[in-house]
């Protein structure tokens, strides 16, 4: 379970968000809403330890609260992040940065479930490509592919959908839906209604 109390944060002279508080539990999601420039992205990179907070905690799988992003460890090793930079190499194909992504977290991941990740988020015949070479969705679905070969049990996707055309939407929602009927969780952002299976709701962020 992640547990997020009365958190807060500032930027500089500036109060972004206060009182925030939710928790997810295995075969949850939530999706957090707001008007741009409320701290949606600022709010998801605090709970992911790329940030510190002003007030507030935030509890991973215990009553322990976690006070800063140095002692949030065990969180990180249970998460992805997926945010607006998708943290591609463009000279690299979209197989080598996942591999290249995959050692990096130190996660052993075979060329099969490579291949097989990548087909699924519909890049069958273009894992070779140089990722410069690749459209806007398909280098999105090429950073997606991630979520298929991690072990992470939560989520924290940060406007998931952007650049993905109709039916690459239907294709992550039910890559969603899978991890949430496997026990997973996920967090998102997104200015589109998200139609999500399992116990979900929206929590609106307001500054």
């Amino acid at each position: 379970m992640l547990t997020i109390s009365n958190l807060s944060c500032d930027r500089g002279d500036r109060q972004l968000f206060s009182g925030v508080s939710f928790s997810i539990s295995a075969g949850e999601w939530l999706h957090l809403s707001g008007d741009n420039g409320v701290g949606k992205t600022s709010l998801l990179r605090l709970i992911c330890g790329l940030g510190a907070h002003t007030d507030g905690h935030i509890a991973w799988d215990s009553d322990v609260p976690q006070a800063g992003p140095a002692s949030r460890s065990d969180l990180r090793e249970h998460l992805i992040y997926l945010g607006h930079q998708l943290a591609l190499k463009d000279d690299l194909s979209a197989l080598e940065n996942l591999m290249t992504h995959a050692a990096v977290a130190g996660q052993a991941l075979s060329h099969e479930r490579a291949f097989t990740a990548l087909a699924e988020l519909g890049l069958r015949g273009r894992e070779n490509l140089p990722v410069k070479v690749l459209s806007q969705g398909q280098k999105r679905r090429a950073a997606l592919a991630r979520l298929l070969t991690s072990d992470a049990s939560l989520w924290v996707l940060d406007e998931p959908f952007v650049a993905l055309d109709t039916h690459a939407q239907a294709v992550l929602t039910a890559v969603m839906n899978a991890h949430l009927t496997r026990g997973g969780m996920v967090l998102l952002t997104s200015h589109q209604a998200v139609e999500l299976s399992g116990q979900g709701h929206v929590y609106r962020l307001a500054a």
